[in-house]
């Protein structure tokens, strides 16, 4: 038999509170890989679970707001839509914000939902907000056959500019990411942040092209309103899909922007994340 000297464990895992400003520790997130892609499948499952019409909604929501928009603003307001087709204009701005929107209210609240496993069990708590903006992914991915139908109904070619497609789902990814985890950690501490997030989303929602084109932006607002990432995105989107020019003079500074929240995000969130089994 062994002695219990022997049975000692050669070595030991101590896990202290951070302080400050500190890095995220990439290797720690890929190590709990698994935990990130179950949480991203039961975000799947609990958004459609005893749904009759299940995965739909992804098509069916966004689809029915195209055509208020259509109706209300296509139609009543006359609101210009660059000489194409309203229902298609708004709703390639309609498909990525709807990615966007519902991010920050996933992410907002996905560490005051799971409240239980952070004060139970340690795992990288960044997972929890990553969790909720990927199975959001489902219903982009989805809603981009009912763009591949509408190009097809108004025989619309899309141009060379869908090549940088994937650059722009990145500044979207990145944009989201960061205040996703911005918010989720501030809505810890913070319980109002996820009343005041109903009425934001919709305000921001006109503070991007999704109902207007960028043509409508009054000269002397535009050098502050390249800024905003969402418009860059959604004028890509447009460009990528109606053949038209790509608006570089739009897209990098909102890139620049989608960097630095994506950054500042991640620290803030390493900075509060020792606090949170305390408060959650």
């Amino acid at each position: 038999m062994s002695s219990p000297q022997a049975q000692q464990p050669t070595h030991y895992k101590v896990i202290e509170a951070s302080s400050g400003w500190k890095m995220v520790d990439f290797k720690e997130l890929w190590r709990y890989k698994d935990l990130l892609y179950f949480l991203t499948l039961r975000g799947i499952k609990a958004r459609y679970a005893q749904s009759v019409l299940g995965v739909a909604w992804a098509i069916i929501q966004p689809l029915f707001t195209t055509l208020v928009f259509t109706l209300v603003f296509g139609g009543l307001a006359k609101v210009d839509s660059d000489g194409m087709p309203y229902v298609l204009f708004s709703y390639l701005a309609l498909w990525p914000w709807n990615y966007f929107s519902g991010t920050l209210t996933e992410s907002a609240n996905s560490l005051i939902q799971n409240a239980n496993m952070i004060t139970k069990v340690y795992f990288p708590r960044m997972v929890l907000p990553l969790s909720a903006i990927l199975s959001k992914l489902l219903d982009f991915t989805i809603a981009f056959v009912v763009v591949l139908g509408m190009l097809v109904y108004f025989g619309q070619v899309p141009g060379w500019g869908v090549v940088f497609l994937p650059l722009l789902i990145v500044q979207l990814l990145l944009c989201s990411l960061g205040i996703g985890m911005f918010l989720s950690a501030l809505a810890v501490k913070y319980r109002d942040v996820k009343h005041a997030l109903t009425f934001v989303v919709q305000l921001l929602l006109y503070a991007a092209p999704v109902v207007y084109s960028t043509t409508a932006v009054p000269e002397a607002y535009r050098p502050f309103y390249i800024f905003n990432p969402m418009v860059g995105v959604i004028e890509g989107f447009r460009a990528a899909f109606l053949a038209r020019p790509m608006p570089w003079d739009w897209i990098w500074p909102g890139s620049i922007v989608a960097m630095v929240f994506f950054v500042f995000g991640m620290f803030y969130f390493r900075r509060m994340e020792r606090i949170f089994a305390d408060v959650a």
